[in-house]
């Protein structure tokens, strides 16, 4: 059958075959079939969707278009997190140590911050020497002795993804779910993960800020993570403000050191012990692993809400403190900035962000907050730019908060006044709203789809 064919097809509402969503990948990314063709199908999908086994078997096809990573040689069930982005989000330097502290063995890639998004391998580049480049062979003996291996993305994974995507941002079908769902789990498939927790965040500084749409594309993930043979759960958490009080690279790693003491915001902790708690659930039902080791969780089953309370207790016994010292300094990261926070680089300026009048912090736009954190040198507009790992901003107050005018809402750090200058004025212009009412805090996790 001729592509022009398919794309009539699925234009009027009809399913393709496996064997045609196959092709028609594998095409592509050989150039068979041009972009002015893959583009209308594009847009036949944005309007008229695809069936879960359409979009399993259209995944699958994009994660087997380049490497593919092959975790058996690394004893024990692992389990991969995916956030969908937000602001402040320093999860993973937390919930890696706990889950590995647990024996459950964390084989962790991740990305660069792009836009309002920070990015986890910034963050632990903001740890002097830690290195996130390691070779394959580096990497798996890191996470068979110690548990746990925390790294950048390498090798070519899901190179239709990237072709896919760069076409969607042209042509106007970025917003598709489907096309989102399959983008997203292409990747986390080729990382080879056999369990995969997702953190899908809602609110003003999410991906997705409509509820309904955050949940669709949960359940699209969850079906073809299942439909894979990976069983999948989603999250879904709350990105009304940022998580925690830090925002920036080394502010953040700072924040996460207060969190592995057991101490820093009761926001972040509730998202960390949860996700964390999944991870822990997710490995303990796998009934392969069981071992005689009562520190271990194989085949133990326990539910979600065991697994919260082990997370906790990993916090409590120091154990998850002591892993991420341990994933640090095998990575070359020099031990003494984290056992000494205060010995990281601090911004030349800093500014604050004052209330404007008095009231109750009633709504933030957080995306607002995570593109001035970009403004001051935290993040990246463009692929190349470099990040100042000191800049950024720190919370005082967050919704819920009672403020009277001139109160600090915010302090932010960055090499100049100008900078600082500039996103104060950003963040002035309709970031945050008072209320004479305090309204209901957020809640942090709204559902959990299996």
């Amino acid at each position: 059958m001729r592509f022009v064919d398919l794309i009539c097809k699925k234009r009027e509402g009809g399913e393709l075959s496996d064997e045609e969503i196959r092709e028609m990948i594998a095409d592509y990314v050989s150039g068979t079939i041009p972009d002015y063709q893959m583009s209308s199908m594009l847009m036949a999908i944005f309007f008229n969707g695809m069936s879960d086994r359409e979009l399993t078997t259209m995944t699958m096809a994009m994660r087997d278009s380049g490497d593919i990573v092959d975790l058996t040689s690394i004893p024990g069930v692992k389990v991969d997190k995916h956030s969908t982005g937000g602001v402040g989000d320093k999860t993973t330097l937390i919930i890696g140590p706990i889950v590995a502290a647990c024996g459950i063995p964390v084989a962790k890639m991740s990305g660069r911050g792009l836009g309002f998004t920070g990015g986890t391998v910034d963050k632990w580049e903001s740890i002097p020497g830690y290195q996130t480049a390691l070779s394959e062979e580096t990497f798996f003996k890191a996470v068979r002795e110690h548990g746990i291996s925390l790294v950048g993305q390498s090798g070519d994974l899901a190179p239709a993804d990237k072709a896919l995507y760069a076409l969607r941002d042209v042509t106007g079908t970025v917003e598709s779910i489907p096309l989102i769902a399959s983008s997203i789990m292409s990747k986390k498939l080729a990382a080879g993960a056999d369990k995969i927790v997702l953190d899908v965040t809602v609110g003003t500084g999410a991906f997705m800020q409509e509820y309904d749409r955050a949940k669709e594309l949960a359940k699209r993930m969850v079906a073809i993570g299942n439909g894979a043979g990976k069983e999948t759960v989603a999250m879904l958490t709350d990105m009304n403000e940022p998580l925690g009080y830090a925002i920036g690279n080394n502010l953040e790693v700072k924040e996460a050191i207060d969190m592995l003491h057991g101490e820093g915001p009761e926001d972040l902790k509730e998202i960390c012990y949860a996700l964390a708690g999944m991870m822990i659930s997710l490995a303990s039902n796998d009934d392969s692993k069981v071992s005689a080791d009562d520190e271990s969780v194989w085949g133990k089953h326990l539910s979600y809400e065991q697994g919260v309370e082990l997370a906790k207790k990993r916090i409590e016994d120091g154990s998850a403190w002591e892993k991420f010292k341990e994933v640090v300094k095998n990575q070359g990261g020099d031990l003494d900035y984290i056992e000494n926070p205060e010995k990281f680089p601090v911004a030349a300026c800093s500014g604050e962000l004052k209330a404007s009048g008095d009231g109750y912090i009633s709504w933030i736009n957080t995306m607002d907050f995570g593109l001035a954190a970009g403004m001051l040198g935290a993040g990246r507009a463009k692929k190349d730019d470099v990040i100042d790992m000191s800049a950024g901003i720190i919370m005082k107050k967050k919704i819920g908060d009672r403020v009277s005018k001139g109160d600090v809402i915010a302090t932010l750090h960055a090499a100049s006044d100008d900078m600082i200058g500039s996103a104060i004025s950003h963040l002035e212009n309709g970031a945050y709203r008072l209320s004479d009412e305090k309204p209901d805090l957020p809640k942090l996790i709204y559902e959990v789809i299996r």
